[in-house]
């Protein structure tokens, strides 16, 4: 018996070692199967996705050979199968494509009105037009009547400029010698509309850079002669002069007196005065007093009645 129950014993080692042998089999082909089921799920979802994306694929397909039927005429069936005769890649001809496709978007829907609608707006554009044409028109005119007006206007003063620096050195001559020189000078002769106009005065033994240089009397008589130099361009029937003599000394005033009595064949001056020999040359004088406070009075001497 007891060599019985070691042989059994044996029998039921071997036994549970097949049996753990079998059942880790067991395990390993429930894990393969349980994998096999996974991979099985996920190849029925991916099937069931490219099914689904074929059915979408057929119905854009089956819409576009419709939109193609009914919007180009075009058949679909016909032209699939002909050779592709442009260039452009396949990126470049949907980006193209779709910025179309937006346009059309943006257009809207068909208006029924819209003739009408360019009928009134083409008639809107042509009377704008018409105006537009009309104002460039009138714009060119006035353009070249502006360049007219000032060719003119520059004319004028480069002719009424000539002549008085063409005056202007005689009459200050007159007012100092023979032997001082004076000039007048375009700053910008190529602009005539803003141009300055520098005054050169060369008294004898002086020889100043600017006229800010000359002495308060010298300063005096050359405004007076440029003054002079303009006068005879177009004398005035009168003309007023107001305290001109007051910076010159007794010489100067001399040539000042002589040089009015020359002028004053042609005009009448009136001069206001302090100077005394300015008053001895004139014809008639106009004194103001005030012999009571407060009540001035008019003396008039006429030196015309002692001639």
């Amino acid at each position: 018996m007891l060599q019985n129950k070691d042989v059994e014993e044996k029998k039921l080692n071997e036994a549970d070692q097949a049996y753990y042998n079998h059942r880790n089999e067991l395990a390993a082909k429930e894990s393969e199967l349980r994998h096999k089921q996974k991979s099985k799920e996920g190849i029925d979802t991916l099937l069931n996705e490219i099914k689904d994306k074929l059915t979408e694929l057929k119905l854009q397909l089956a819409g576009m050979k419709e939109r193609l039927n009914v919007e180009f005429k075009i058949d679909l069936d016909v032209i699939i199968d002909e050779p592709r005769t442009g260039e452009e890649p396949l990126d470049s001809l949907q980006e193209r494509s779709e910025r179309m496709r937006k346009r059309l978007e943006n257009i809207g829907e068909v208006n029924p009105t819209a003739i009408e609608a360019y009928t009134e707006m083409k008639k809107r554009y042509e009377f704008i037009l018409e105006q537009k044409n009309d104002l460039v028109t009138a714009k060119d005119s006035l353009m070249q009547t502006i360049q007219e007006v000032e060719a003119t206007a520059n004319q004028q003063f480069l002719d009424t400029f000539n002549a008085v620096r063409e005056n202007f050195p005689k009459v200050f001559k007159a007012l100092f010698t023979e032997d001082d020189t004076a000039d007048m000078v375009l700053v910008d002769p190529e602009n005539l509309a803003d141009t300055g106009i520098d005054i050169v005065a060369k008294p004898k033994g002086k020889r100043p850079s600017s006229i800010g240089q000359l002495s308060g009397g010298e300063k005096t008589l050359t405004a007076t002669a440029l003054l002079f130099a303009i006068y005879l361009i177009k004398p005035a029937p009168f003309c007023i002069l107001d305290e001109v003599d007051a910076p010159l000394d007794d010489a100067n005033v001399g040539k000042f007196t002589n040089m009015i009595k020359q002028f004053s064949e042609n005009s009448q001056f009136i001069i206001v005065t302090h100077n005394k020999m300015t008053m001895s040359a004139v014809d008639v004088i106009y004194g103001v007093t005030m012999q009571e406070p407060g009540v001035s009075k008019l003396v008039p001497v006429d030196f015309r009645s002692l001639n």
